[in-house]
């Protein structure tokens, strides 16, 4: 165990009190690290709140210590853990009125190191699989329900375990979890495969919307996609990942109105040579190579305008 480790271990079981938050629109690995990082705390006897700033998303309501999660922290804690968040900014108001967190655990090539200790591990397909690397060494044990949220992240993070970082590890990982009884086809669907009558009719507007040039192919969905539809949420319903699997183009994007002067964007790199990272990042946004994202201020059409131009110097620098 190395001195990180070390420090991280003597960190949690010193502990009594612990906050666990992950990023705002959290996705399958934010839930699932942190339910799953949650109720090994609790297993050791710890008293554990999960604070997020948006909640549970409908499709990861099911899992195990789901009604846990709270939006605002109450009370006093001597340890803050965030996991599967690149920087402060992103965990939102979930941390109003409390410091910075005391142990970051991320995987994201972009991460900073805003906590006290930083455990970065951006070869890991996913939070959850960094988890699974460490938990026992910390003491922590993981049990059914606590695989089932690390699945959770396996499979979200990975699509299915379809991304190019798909690795031997991660697989073997995955069969580990199986053998502690997780329900891989149940959660499979759940996370993937459904969606309700209200999303699928935002994606149909997001699709109508569909554009494409110079290797890029984009989508938008605006306020009154949303309205019109009825979808709740405050992302793209992960249309992102139909999009970009769509021939001919090297970079798809999405543009998700959050309101008159706010743009949520996702870029995913189709080919191995784009690192859309890099894009990200000139906005203040992060993420992975393959898959990353930001929120600019500014109307819809300035947003997109300034976004396709970035995309596209980036392309030329690929030629």
């Amino acid at each position: 165990m190395n001195d990180l480790q070390k420090k991280i271990k003597d960190r949690i079981h010193a502990a009594q009190r612990v906050l666990v938050t992950s990023h705002v629109r959290p996705d399958g690995d934010a839930i699932g690290s942190s339910l799953a990082l949650a109720l090994a705390l609790l297993d050791a006897g710890k008293q554990v709140q999960v604070v997020l700033s948006d909640g549970v998303p409908a499709n990861f309501k099911q899992l195990p210590g789901a009604d846990m999660v709270r939006k605002k922290a109450d009370g006093e804690f001597d340890l803050i853990v965030s996991v599967d968040c690149s920087d402060l900014i992103r965990i939102g108001d979930a941390l109003d009125g409390y410091h910075a967190p005391d142990i970051i655990i991320d995987h994201h090539v972009t991460a900073e190191a805003f906590g006290t200790l930083n455990l970065v591990e951006p070869e890991a397909v996913a939070t959850a699989s960094v988890l699974i690397r460490h938990m026992h060494a910390w003491g922590l044990a993981i049990t059914a329900p606590i695989a089932a949220n690390l699945m959770t992240g396996l499979v979200t993070d990975t699509l299915g375990f379809r991304t190019s970082n798909t690795s031997p590890e991660s697989l073997r990982q995955a069969a580990d979890l199986l053998e502690l009884g997780v329900d891989m086809s149940t959660l499979y669907y759940r996370s993937l495969v459904r969606r309700t009558f209200e999303e699928a009719k935002y994606w149909g507007t997001g699709l109508t919307s569909l554009e494409r040039a110079d290797g890029i192919i984009w989508a938008t969905m605006t306020l009154a996609d949303r309205k019109t539809s009825g979808y709740t949420g405050k992302d793209d319903a992960d249309l992102i990942n139909i999009v970009s699997s769509i021939d001919d183009a090297e970079i798809a994007i999405m543009f998700v109105e959050q309101n008159a002067e706010k743009t949520k964007i996702s870029w995913r790199g189709l080919k191995p040579h784009v690192d859309v990272s890099q894009i990200a990042r000139q906005f203040n946004g992060g993420g992975h190579k393959a898959a990353s994202g930001a929120e600019l201020s500014g109307s819809l059409a300035e947003v997109r305008e300034r976004i396709l131009e970035a995309t596209r110097k980036i392309l030329l620098l690929h030629k």
